[in-house]
């Protein structure tokens, strides 16, 4: 399953690689890939302070972190997504957050499905009827259910 990661799932990894969002990605081997967007490299080093100074790890340890997170992820570059497929992503996301319409479109793209811990946005898609956004939970119920297998 093809899994892209939102900004708010990334950042929480890496303030806590040890926690529920770190499980998932570190610790789980079963058909889970992951994916984000290139601009997403750009972001974390825009935040890289913000982030250390709530995560209060060391610049060495936080940097430890960062290099494990991204040998899990598979960045694809934005401009591969086709121009209707952006503008599908852009009617989803206009009246929610327009900031997340390129994870969106990134998901339709690669036909996966979006994780993210933003509820105004797992909502707000839902409501649409776009089906392929789950959130940590929906994640967590999905990996209990294949162990089961």
């Amino acid at each position: 399953m093809k899994i892209i990661l939102d900004t708010n799932i990334i950042f929480s990894c890496l303030l806590n690689s040890n926690g529920t969002i770190g499980d998932i990605i570190f610790d789980y081997h079963g058909d889970f890939e992951f994916y984000s967007c290139d601009y997403m490299r750009f972001e974390i080093d825009k935040h890289w302070e913000k982030i250390k100074r709530i995560s209060k790890l060391s610049d060495k340890d936080l940097h430890e972190s960062l290099f494990r997170l991204l040998t899990k992820i598979h960045f694809v570059n934005e401009e591969l997504i086709p121009e209707r497929i952006w503008l599908k992503a852009e009617k989803l996301t206009m009246d929610i957050d327009v900031d997340d319409l390129d994870f969106v479109a990134l998901t339709d793209y690669l036909k996966g499905v979006l994780w993210t811990g933003d509820k105004e946005l797992y909502d707000g898609l839902k409501n649409k009827g776009f089906k392929k956004v789950v959130n940590t939970q929906d994640l967590l119920r999905k990996r209990a259910l294949s162990a089961k297998k």
